[in-house]
């Protein structure tokens, strides 16, 4: 029998290397290097989620920024599957505050950001369907805004995104001022997704250490070096990259609840205030 964490890393999906990026004279990125590739699991389907993870003001935003294709880095690249240089619009992006149309229904909103990107109008009520269906929000396709929770337009926002991006979505900070059980909600959900297709990969930009660990199969630390004298220099970049899978940690059932994974939870912070 196939242990159901047994797994191989195929194709590149995305490669980011040598990012550096300074904003008014002041170097908010330097050298930043990571590369996703497909998780295969056998006799499964399992998408990649991958952990930005660093304290605030730590330039997660401008990596949010460069990584949708919003901001062109001074230097290096950020290519998709088969080598695709990023451009905006080809990787979805949810924002913290989950911004609908007010005055739209749920599909409205949907079908809008269909043909923002370029579907006809047809094209995108077909889509817009099978995603809302797909993100249990078919039956409040004729609801407004105002008339959903929180989690609720946060599918919504999610569903938006994979209407001009097949496979990508980023999120920035998507625990920010939720209580336990909302983060478990959107845990759970985004757990859920993930999973639904093989190259469906979402990068999680944090600094919920705990979340992080629920979610993810690898965690990247963001921060910047120091000198020979212990003085920051300016510029993040990954610090560290954990495996969660090689780990035992990723893909269980509460893993925040494993010994191995409070060990790492200890460590990541112990060092995220040297970051």
């Amino acid at each position: 029998m196939t242990d159901q964490f047994t797994y191989e890393l195929r194709q590149t999906l995305l490669q980011v290397t040598d990012v550096s990026l300074t904003l008014g004279g002041v170097p908010v990125l330097r050298d930043l290097n990571f590369t996703v590739k497909n998780i295969y699991r056998p006799g499964m389907h399992q998408g990649q989620v991958v952990g930005l993870l660093g304290p605030s003001g730590m330039g997660k935003t401008c990596l949010f920024r460069v990584l949708a294709g919003m901001e062109a880095p001074d230097r290096g690249s950020v290519l998709l599957a088969d080598d695709q240089p990023v451009h905006r619009g080809m990787v979805g992006m949810v924002a913290q505050d989950y911004p609908l149309f007010a005055h739209r229904t749920v599909l409205s909103n949907v079908v809008v950001a269909g043909c923002c990107a370029g579907l006809s109008t047809a094209e995108s009520q077909e889509k817009a369907q099978g995603l809302l269906q797909r993100f249990g929000m078919e039956s409040h396709q004729h609801k407004y805004p105002a008339q959903l929770s929180g989690g609720q337009r946060q599918r919504v926002a999610i569903a938006q995104q994979f209407m001009c991006s097949d496979h990508y979505l980023l999120m920035d900070e998507p625990f920010s001022g939720l209580d336990p059980i909302a983060i478990a909600r959107v845990c759970d959900f985004i757990k859920e997704i993930a999973a639904q297709d093989e190259l469906d990969t979402f990068i999680v930009i944090t600094h919920d250490i705990n979340a992080a660990l629920e979610i993810c199969d690898t965690i990247c630390l963001l921060g910047r070096d120091r000198d020979e004298h212990d003085n920051i220099i300016p510029g993040a970049r990954i610090q560290k990259t954990y495996n969660l899978m090689d780990c035992g940690i990723a893909w269980r059932e509460h893993p925040t609840l494993l010994p191995e994974c409070i060990e790492m939870q200890k460590e990541i912070r112990t060092v995220f205030p040297k970051l």
